[in-house]
């Protein structure tokens, strides 16, 4: 072994906790250990592992993210939901004041209505007086991106 390369030895090395201010002596090249947790004090040697040690509220910090994250998920949910809701007006969809106003004389107020009226077929709407197949391409469009579903029995082109 080469000579004055080894730390020293310390036989009787004392060991510190400093939650419990437990003691002992072991071997090691420090003089003096001092701990955050020892055998004595941390749960899960002592069977409580229920009790949880908070310093300086890293838990509460915890839960408060958690709580964050999860209000986020949540509105993001709720924005989903509307944004793709039976009961938004025909207006939202920024077809223009023509096909609207056509919309609006036929009865279909909602989004909810021109999807069921779509359920009989694109040559539903097609039958609306001022309602012509530019018209129905734009609505067909808008409806998808918003998220809307088409019906099946829309989508069939016919000529």
């Amino acid at each position: 072994m080469k000579k004055e390369i080894h730390p020293k030895y310390y036989a009787e090395a004392t060991v510190i906790c400093s939650s419990c201010g437990a003691t002992w002596k072991t071997g090691s090249t420090q003089p003096e250990i001092r701990t955050e947790v020892c055998s004595n004090c941390h749960p899960f040697y002592t069977g409580q592992q229920q009790r949880i040690l908070d310093r300086e509220g890293q838990v509460d910090r915890f839960y408060k993210r958690l709580q964050v994250r999860q209000d986020y998920i949540d509105e993001q949910q709720a924005k989903a939901d509307a944004r793709v809701s039976l009961d938004r007006p025909v207006t939202d969809l920024n077809l223009g004041t023509r096909v609207e106003k056509v919309l609006a004389e036929a009865g279909l107020a909602t989004v909810g209505d021109i999807l069921e009226r779509l359920e009989g077929g694109s040559q539903a709407l097609l039958e609306i007086s001022g309602f012509g197949r530019k018209s129905l391409i734009d609505l067909k469009k808008a409806l998808r991106n918003f998220g809307y579903q088409i019906p099946e029995a829309a989508e069939e082109i016919t000529i």
